[in-house]
């Protein structure tokens, strides 16, 4: 994106092949962009493959608050082999990372006990690390956030603010390992992580948000890539996060319009125009899909 880029620049395209030729580095969202997290979006695959055959580097950086290594056996179950990319980068790497060597002030400053707030399915995220899973909020230093789970369900706040006031009571600090607000899964909408944070800081918690938007994930993809940022292409569905996050790095970014926006925009670009300016935001471009 240029200096001179505003959101009345953003043009709809209908494939990625109009901005190949631009771009030497493409940073690419999952959930959303790549697949619905129970298959992949028809096109995907192929619009991958056809980018590797350019000889163009791609790294996938997801707000899933797993390790890289657990996403990157999901992308290989929905066909996505380790060849189509040059790396896979999470919310959940990030901040197994900053909870592993406790140099940052934040958290240097949490205790060993923690309340998780999350699947079973993310537990992965606590390997390796000197930390204590407790089950109460009396018990514990600092809350981890991964997002809601199934057996207490995924459309609503209300069966975790019970447990987020007894948290906000004893001034516990939360980790949120996924800033995504909602998601779409299979066609359902449904909340995530970043709902059940907002509401926490909200009422006056104290929060660490780890993935995008935050700069700090973006750098060991900038690594991965090892492309100049003017030739780097960020694409991804979600307005507050991937196309906020690109602005951020000072990349360009690509908003797929079929993801969580599908809803309210569908394919009319001069709204998509609209809000994107209402947040400030001016992508390069709008695609409906990630397809060639």
């Amino acid at each position: 994106m240029t200096a001179q880029q505003t959101v009345e620049d953003m043009q709809q395209i209908t494939g990625l092949a109009a901005l190949a030729d631009q771009y030497d580095g493409y940073i690419i969202d999952l959930w959303g962009t790549v697949h619905d997290g129970v298959q992949p979006y028809p096109g995907a695959v192929d619009c991958l493959q056809a980018l590797r055959a350019s000889g163009k580097k791609i790294v996938m950086l997801s707000n899933a608050p797993r390790p890289a290594d657990v996403v990157c056996a999901q992308l290989e179950a929905f066909g996505i082999s380790r060849e189509l990319h040059d790396g896979v980068m999470t919310s959940g790497e990030e901040t197994r990372r900053l909870l592993k060597a406790r140099t940052d002030p934040w958290f240097a400053n949490l205790g060993p006990k923690v309340l998780h707030i999350g699947g079973t399915h993310d537990l992965g995220l606590y390997d390796g690390l000197d930390v204590q899973r407790v089950a109460q909020p009396a018990d514990a230093d600092f809350i981890m956030n991964t997002g809601p789970d199934a057996e207490r369900g995924v459309g609503s706040l209300d069966p975790y603010l019970p447990e987020l006031r007894a948290c906000l009571e004893r001034g516990l600090p939360m980790v949120c390992a996924n800033p995504d607000m909602v998601v779409v899964k299979g066609g359902k909408r449904q909340i995530c992580a970043g709902a059940l944070a907002a509401f926490y800081a909200e009422q006056g918690g104290k929060v660490s948000w780890i993935g995008k938007p935050y700069p700090r994930v973006y750098e060991p993809v900038f690594e991965m890539l090892n492309v100049p940022r003017q030739r780097i292409l960020a694409i991804g569905d979600a307005l507050a996060t991937d196309m906020r996050g690109a602005s951020a790095v000072g990349v360009a970014g690509l908003w797929i319009l079929g993801g969580i926006h599908q809803e309210m925009i569908g394919d009319d670009i001069q709204l998509a125009k609209e809000e994107a300016k209402a947040a400030g935001l001016a992508p390069v471009a709008a695609i409906k899909r990630l397809v060639w």
